[in-house]
């Protein structure tokens, strides 16, 4: 399996919360910067199972540069099963919808946040709850079979109650895919400025715990089924760019701060989209960072991205995929884990195949794969 990702560093501005790398959108920077990726794209000597733009916000692009984009694409694009695009409510419109639909983009990406306007203000987000609700009506009408869309909970002084009724609200409309994340303070964005200066109290701990379970079991119970920690899908609408990476395979990024994952190598361009540009025009390497895993390190790897999903780990899938025998390589980890109440065994007390998270396990799940580390 492999898969390419595409980032586009533009937005119309960034948000509170944000720790990826974009900026404001600058149009003759977006020409230059949209006319080297072309060639970047051109210039691939393979096809991809999976194709992924995102960002930023590649829906902030003027349509002449999306189609230039996307026809950039189509010569590696021949096998993809999967080819997602990432687009935002307030730049999204039916006619840039027909255009991604026209190149082959199967499934799209809305990054809602939240149906709670109150919410959205506190985040930085530029679009309302309606407008949201909106898009996804508009592209479900263009003809996308498969949206997806993102939720953050867990933000100051949110309740339970005002969770669950944005829950509800996405059920309701027609979504293949929920993807739902707690709100994180990254040492980059500027919400974590506004926590330091004590200008937000965050919600506690346990108050994320209860949020987080409510989504699972309120999801579960309307047929979204929880496949990654943060990932929720009706059935076959699991993410295949996803489950690629998290079964460690190789990808492909192209475009500033993207990351490349080829052959056990680890490589991350420049998080500038003008030194990129011109790295790029000088036929020079955009990369700033290269890292050679040892086979043991892949392996590590493997199994700290794999037990985040909900099939977990398969002894003999491990063994094939990277070589060692999970027991053996986690000695110790594996037990004290389940003595923890975090993983337990697949399979029978006479023939362990596997093992997979706990619901604990899932609430916890980022100690549990620094633990495989």
């Amino acid at each position: 399996m492999n898969s390419l990702y595409i980032h586009i560093p533009f937005c119309v501005k960034k948000c509170l919360y944000c720790d990826f790398y974009s900026q404001g959108y600058d149009n003759q920077l977006a020409v230059k910067y949209i006319n080297i990726l072309s060639s970047q794209i051109k210039a691939l000597k393979t096809q991809f199972d999976t194709i992924y733009i995102g960002g930023g916000t590649p829906s902030v692009l003027e349509s002449r540069l999306l189609e230039k984009l996307l026809k950039s694409i189509r010569g590696v694009a021949g096998i993809a099963k999967e080819f997602t695009i990432e687009a935002n409510p307030e730049s999204v419109s039916e006619k840039k919808l027909r255009l991604f639909l026209s190149y082959g983009v199967n499934r799209i990406s809305i990054g809602v946040q939240s149906f709670d306007d109150k919410k959205l203000a506190k985040l930085g987000r530029i679009h309302s709850a309606r407008k949201a609700i909106e898009a996804i009506k508009l592209a479900k009408y263009c003809g996308f079979k498969n949206i997806s869309i993102d939720l953050i909970f867990g933000v100051w002084q949110e309740t339970l109650d005002e969770w669950e009724k944005e829950l509800q609200i996405a059920v309701s409309l027609p979504v293949k895919h929920i993807s739902c994340y707690s709100l994180s303070y990254e040492k980059h964005a500027r919400l974590f400025q506004l926590l330091k200066k004590k200008k937000i109290i965050p919600q506690s701990e346990e108050g994320v715990v209860k949020m987080y379970e409510r989504s699972i079991n309120y999801l579960e119970k309307n047929k979204f089924f929880h496949y990654e920690v943060s990932n929720f899908a009706k059935s076959g609408f699991q993410c295949k760019h996803n489950l690629s990476y998290w079964q460690n395979n190789s990808y492909i990024g192209l475009g500033p701060s993207a990351v490349s994952y080829q052959d056990g190598i680890r490589t991350k361009n420049t998080s500038d989209v003008e030194t990129y540009i011109e790295m790029i025009r000088k036929n020079k390497s955009a990369i700033i960072f290269n890292e050679k895993l040892s086979p043991r390190k892949r392996a590590k790897e493997t199994a700290a991205i794999k037990i985040r999903t909900s099939e977990g780990i398969d002894f003999d899938w491990f063994k094939r995929q990277t070589g060692f025998d999970f027991i053996k390589m986690q000695e110790g980890n594996v037990g004290l884990l389940i003595d923890q109440g975090l993983l337990r065994y697949k399979g029978s007390e006479s023939k362990k195949t596997g093992v997979v998270l706990t619901k604990k396990g899932f609430l916890f799940c980022d100690s549990v794969s620094a633990q495989l580390l």
